[in-house]
């Protein structure tokens, strides 16, 4: 049996300090020409496509696929910018469990993410973490994270064998919903964008602080039965 991971990336890999309601907000202002654009959307465990259509409507945009398009070619151009200009930073243990996974026979890595896949990339690339990962489901074509889940299913069935066990690891209680819906076991870590209440009561296989503990991850994938 080997497992297959799927990581969501903001609150779970990485803080990216707002590098992305940064972007979002200058691509507003230089491809729609409003003055003062102000975000006061909701980012946590929510895909791009109902970001983006929402600060549409909220600046008094229609978010058709044309003004969609546009913003979000305007967004990839401000965001590595944003990144170099924000604090953002890999989150406690990240980088040391990814290693660890990349080591293994047993292990596929790959993401379910609210980020359309460009911005997936550059944000994995600016902390050095686009290496790790197989494919994966994003945020181009979905409002609903389930969805994007399914997709990550399809991109990642290459890689897989019959008996292989599904694991969505997320800081959301929509990246625990998402687990449920392709009946993947599902890692909740706090210290995102999830409250622990919030997380405790969508009753997840696993709780976690952080990604700190490696051994433990380790521990949870070995002990898990079919």
């Amino acid at each position: 049996m080997r497992h297959v991971l799927l990581f969501d990336i903001d609150g779970t890999l990485v803080h990216a300090g707002g590098a992305g309601r940064l972007a979002l907000t200058r691509a507003l202002h230089t491809e729609f020409d409003v003055p003062s654009p102000h975000l006061e959307v909701g980012f946590a465990g929510r895909t791009d496509r109902a970001i983006v259509s929402e600060a549409l409507i909220e600046h008094g945009l229609e978010p058709d696929e044309e003004r969609f398009g546009r913003y979000l070619d305007a967004y990839l151009e401000h965001l590595p910018q944003s990144l170099t200009e924000q604090a953002g930073h890999v989150l406690p243990g990240a980088r040391e469990l990814l290693d660890a996974l990349d080591a293994r026979s047993d292990v596929i890595l790959g993401l379910v993410t609210g980020n359309i896949e460009r911005a997936a990339r550059l944000k994995l690339a600016h902390f050095g973490l686009d290496h790790f990962f197989v494919g994966g489901g994003f945020g181009d074509h979905h409002h609903d994270r389930n969805d994007v889940a399914r997709d990550a299913e399809r991109a990642v069935a290459a890689h897989r064998e019959d008996g292989d066990l599904t694991w969505v690891i997320g800081d959301t209680a929509n990246d625990v919903r998402c687990a449920r819906a392709i009946g993947a076991r599902a890692v909740a870590v706090c210290g995102g964008f999830g409250r622990r209440r919030e997380l405790e009561a969508c009753a997840p296989d696993h709780l976690l602080d952080d990604l700190a503990d490696t051994r433990n991850f380790l521990t949870l994938l070995d002990r898990a039965a079919p």
